[in-house]
């Protein structure tokens, strides 16, 4: 029986490949993925037949891996990150025939690198909030910002900014003042996390500069205890109270 492999590259590249996903890619006869992503497998397109597309053609993507698969071909759909959030397994697993043998291999997400860039900022509970409302009702995304700040909870957010979306994160951000967290609260801004040039930000919330956010950044807003330990982020769990 065939398998389709559900893959989330890591921000490493190279360095971000398990064991599990070699294998996967080994074992795969057709590799499906967005254009630019399919760079990251560097010589491991060789000897497959490649199915690449452009963005915004998620769908089709999970489509053409899933005919793949129907047609006896071992397939592997790559994403970045992790395939799990924001990437391709929720479509996949949404189209797919329930008898499909399909395999999620787990990646680092931004998230995560993010965070060990910047220390330890999410030792504590933590929520993770797109602003990209293409998919998602503007009101909702904001609702799910408010709630987060009265739960008092770690924050990263995706897709923070972009040229369709340039006072998205100015919104948010002045929408958890408004909710009460102080200006001096601490935010990490990563931005190409793992990859050639990656920047990194150290800052509060009221002196952020939206102006060198884009859609490649992670920005992590801290809880009510998070704090600046020289250039490392760090929310305690609390072992020292126990």
């Amino acid at each position: 029986m065939a398998t389709l492999y559900v893959i989330g590259i890591g921000p490493g590249g190279e360095d971000h490949f398990t064991r599990a996903m070699e294998k996967a890619i080994g074992a795969s006869e057709v590799l499906v993925g967005y254009t630019p992503y399919m760079a990251y497998l560097g010589d491991r397109v060789q000897n497959k037949e490649i199915i690449s597309t452009g963005m915004k053609s998620e769908i089709e993507r999970c489509k053409a891996a899933i005919d793949q698969v129907k047609a006896g071909k071992t397939t592997s759909i790559i994403s970045t990150g992790d395939a799990g959030l924001y990437g391709m397994a929720g479509p996949i697993l949404e189209l797919a025939p329930e008898d499909m043998d399909i395999q999620v291999l787990p990646g680092v997400s931004a998230n995560f690198a993010s965070a060990a860039r910047l220390g330890a900022p999410i030792m504590h509970d933590f929520v993770t909030i797109s602003l990209s409302d293409l998919l998602t009702p503007w009101e909702l995304i904001l609702k799910r910002v408010a709630m987060a700040v009265e739960g008092d909870f770690v924050i990263t957010i995706y897709n923070p900014r972009s040229k369709g979306r340039p006072n998205h994160l100015r919104q948010v951000l002045d929408l958890m003042m408004d909710r009460g967290i102080e200006g001096s609260r601490p935010v990490g801004i990563v931005k190409n996390a793992g990859r050639e040039g990656e920047v990194i930000y150290r800052t509060q919330l009221d002196q952020v500069d939206v102006e060198v956010v884009d859609m490649l950044s992670c920005v992590i807003i801290g809880n009510s205890k998070t704090y600046w330990k020289g250039d490392f982020m760090v929310t305690p769990r609390g072992y020292e109270n126990k």
